[in-house]
């Protein structure tokens, strides 16, 4: 299994470092996600990334514009993380919109989008193929400056930790304490809600939406069965999603599956067990 996977390193070796990457920061940023109780404005932003990919090849069939305007595949990347931070920030902005809840205003922005980008190419074969496409792709040929972007986010997601993580901490756990110590909740709603479109608007193109949304929420959520503080998921959530994604990329190689979907189902797995394993505990304690 592992001598497969190295003889296929030098053809694949960026896609495989991309997806790995790639399942660290969204980890990473899956943590203030889930501490917050919006997954479901995960998966609303991740469908509006889908959304801006069909605005822009709708575009370019239209013959509004010309189909490479600018580097990095351009156009429909720029657009998915424009609509990515635009729907991160309609979102998950504080008290919904018109006294919504959060879940309300995702799930009206995940309907909408994912209607509005089949309907954007209903009458384009080859677009609508696209978005199935980028429904449920997988890493499979990424470019080495695919590489280099997400490393490069990854990096600054870091860094920002390093340097406010503990206001974070305290803005994410007790927004009223945050707000009474003085600090601006809003433009810290703001600002993570924009990090989280930013992140999600990049990955989503490179790797499809299941690997993206998996990624995002998955891995927070089986640090959040092994540890208890918030601080420590941020080593727990990006530690799980590594190691699980370089065992889903060797196994899906040796058994030619799709890497993405086997790294999200092994996600899932490790999670039902911890579910089961918690019921049983808690019936044996009871």
């Amino acid at each position: 299994m592992i001598e497969s996977f190295v003889d296929s390193w030098e053809i694949f070796c960026f896609s495989h470092l991309t997806g790995w990457v790639t399942a660290v920061l969204l980890a990473l940023v899956g943590v203030y996600v889930v501490a917050r109780d919006q997954i479901f404005v995960g998966a609303a932003v991740s469908q509006a990334s889908t959304l801006g990919i069909a605005v822009a090849l709708a575009l370019a069939g239209w013959g509004v514009v010309p189909e490479h305007v600018a580097p990095w595949d351009t156009l429909p990347a720029i657009l998915a993380v424009v609509f990515s931070v635009l729907a991160a920030l309609f979102s998950g902005r504080e008290g919904g919109l018109g006294g919504e809840s959060h879940e309300a205003v995702s799930g009206w922005v995940f309907l909408a989008t994912a209607s509005l980008s089949v309907l954007l190419m209903a009458h384009s074969p080859h677009g609508l193929e696209e978005i199935h496409k980028l429904l449920f792709s997988s890493i499979i040929v990424v470019r080495e400056l695919d590489f280099w972007i997400v490393t490069g986010l990854t990096v600054g997601t870091i860094a920002l930790l390093i340097l406010y993580g503990r206001p974070l901490l305290l803005f994410t756990m007790d927004p009223a304490m945050a707000a009474a110590v003085g600090m601006c909740t809003g433009r810290w709603s703001v600002l993570a809600s924009a990090w989280l479109g930013l992140t999600l608007g990049i990955t989503l193109k490179l790797s499809g939406l299941l690997y993206s949304f998996g990624c995002l929420v998955l891995p927070a959520l089986i640090a959040r069965h092994l540890v208890r503080e918030m601080r420590s998921m941020y080593l727990v959530s990006p530690l799980v999603a590594l190691l699980t994604a370089v065992a889903g990329f060797v196994i899906a190689n040796h058994q030619d599956y799709p890497p993405g979907q086997l790294t999200v189902a092994l996600f899932a797995a490790l999670l039902g067990i911890l579910w089961t394993l918690r019921k049983l505990l808690s019936r044996v304690t009871s």
